[in-house]
């Protein structure tokens, strides 16, 4: 029984393994690593929590095991980023319209401050509309304004403008003294309420934070405009011409706002195997082990979003993948990385752009590992990144040595910015996120509508894992092919990676 197990095991291997790091990874061994760093007791591992020690702990612990080194640029496993916590705590706010006070129907307006206290008087409120024309300039004067814009994206926004967090910055940077959000289609009142009410995160070194920020519903701009003379419709209606110059909303603001204001240090962990080569440049497998924490109030039965696909999955698959990986020398550096705070704006991996352990130009490729356990067996490859560079004939050329089947289109690139890749795109690294969970865009999309942020992500006996177990193994080949000096010579990707 033994050698026909052997030889079991021998012909299962995928042809594009080599012989070091022969044997697959199974479904197994991706679960042990889930249902642990998934678990109740890592409470949902936020940054700055007891999870974010013991979720660092596990995977200094199990890289170190699998044969990995220390990979900061300090000599340990971290990176230490400072940031900063804000979360809503009360808000006391009446409107005034051509100086007579008005009645708001609605309380359907949530307000954070930049400070644990915040005050002003009879501030001048504009409606801005997406905030920006379609040349991506500001379309009005916000200057120490109260600003109502809309959150959701429109066509004629320029590509990096059409999230709201992007056109945020910009409505800063023109001297806004406030933002509010109004939700819509996209992300929905409960949804963005739920968010804030998560206390999101900020790293420090780009904390432009106004005085006071918020959300509030399209209910509540209807209250609103109607108690000062206005018609909300056609406000909204008239936002979405390309040349919206914004309109002032004959409105004013006292507003009184206390926030819980947190400072904290969180960390990358960062691992590596040293090449052969290392003149030959490295490689990088990146995925962020956050997630959201407690994200329910007291009295809810179940108040933990564990993140067991989101992304316990991605830290898993790494971990098997540095393991296979270590068995062998590669001619390239292969880094290993885990960051922080994805989840509130992908700022573990822009403090790692903006101070990475290895110079980017020597940074040939990044495989972003995020969300994996979506798709069955058998699925498709697809590419997030496709059609940015000169690789995908690479990357097909590996999938299709394991016997994978492509997804030719670029569907799956319309998450290139939601994914901790973009933070070293824009900075013009080869990034790629490689597999079938985007291959599948409505098994995706059923996730993301279903336990996706929620306490319903948690290992579940029916936890999909077999493509998962599949794309652990595409990983390691591409692990071996781009840290392959021959295979893969030095170049440079020949098209725009950040656009």
């Amino acid at each position: 029984m033994r050698v026909l197990h052997a030889l079991f095991v021998t012909l299962a291997v995928p042809a594009a393994l080599s012989t070091a790091s022969a044997r697959p990874v199974t479904e197994s061994d991706l679960r042990k690593h889930i249902e642990i760093l998934a678990s109740d007791d890592f409470e949902g591992r936020a940054p700055g929590t007891e999870g974010e020690r013991k979720t660092l702990d596990y995977l200094r612990n199990a890289w170190s095991k699998a044969g990995v080194k220390p990979g900061a640029a300090d000599g340990s496993w971290l990176q230490p980023i400072e940031f900063v916590k804000r979360g809503p705590k009360t808000a006391d706010v009446q409107f005034y319209s051509r100086g007579e006070k008005i009645r708001v129907v609605g309380d359907e307006l949530l307000l954070i401050g930049r400070e644990s206290e915040y005050q002003r008087e009879k501030l001048p409120a504009v409606f801005v509309g997406h905030g920006v024309n379609a040349a991506g300039e500001v379309n009005a004067d916000v200057s120490g304004k109260l600003v109502f814009v809309l959150s959701d994206s429109a066509e004629f926004l320029p590509r990096e403008l059409r999230q709201m967090r992007a056109r945020r910055e910009k409505l800063l940077k023109a001297g806004a003294e406030g933002v509010i959000a109004i939700s819509g289609e996209q992300f929905n009142y409960p949804a963005y309420r739920r968010a804030l009410m998560s206390r999101p995160i900020v790293w420090a070194e780009k904390d432009l934070a106004v005085g006071v920020e918020g959300v509030a519903s399209p209910q509540y701009m209807v209250a609103l405009v109607t108690a000062a003379g206005g018609d909300w419709d056609k406000m909204r209606a008239a936002a979405q011409a390309a040349d919206y110059g914004g309109q002032t909303l004959q409105l004013s603001a006292d507003l009184s706002v206390t926030s819980d204001v947190r400072r904290f240090t969180s960390s990358n962990i960062i691992g590596k195997l040293p090449g052969r080569k290392p003149s030959t440049g490295a490689i990088v497998f990146m995925g962020h082990w956050d997630h959201l924490g407690i994200c329910r109030p007291e009295g809810e039965p179940d108040r933990i979003c564990n993140g067991a696909v989101d992304n316990a999955s991605g830290m898993a698959v790494i971990t098997e993948v540095a393991r296979r990986l270590a068995r062998q020398r590669h001619d390239r550096d292969i880094y290993f990385i885990g960051t922080t705070a994805e989840e509130s704006g992908l700022w573990g991996a822009y403090a790692f752009a903006a101070n990475p352990v290895v110079p980017l130009d020597q940074i040939k490729a990044v495989f972003n590992i995020d969300t994996i356990a979506i798709a069955p067996r058998g699925s498709k490859v697809a590419i997030i990144g496709r059609g940015k560079t000169s690789f995908d004939p690479d990357i097909e050329r590996v999938a299709q040595k394991l016997g994978r089947k492509i997804e030719p289109s670029t569907d799956a690139n319309s998450f290139l910015q939601r994914q901790d890749g973009w933070a070293l795109m824009q900075k013009g690294v080869a990034s790629f996120m490689v597999g079938g969970s985007f291959a599948d865009l409505g098994k995706l999309d059923a996730f993301l509508k279903g336990p996706y942020h929620g306490p319903e992500d948690e290992v579940t006996a029916d936890l999909q894992l077999g493509g998962a177990a599949e794309d652990s193994d595409l990983h390691v080949a591409l692990g071996q092919y781009f840290a392959n000096a021959r295979k893969f010579p030095p170049k440079k990707p020949e098209k725009g990676t950040g656009g």
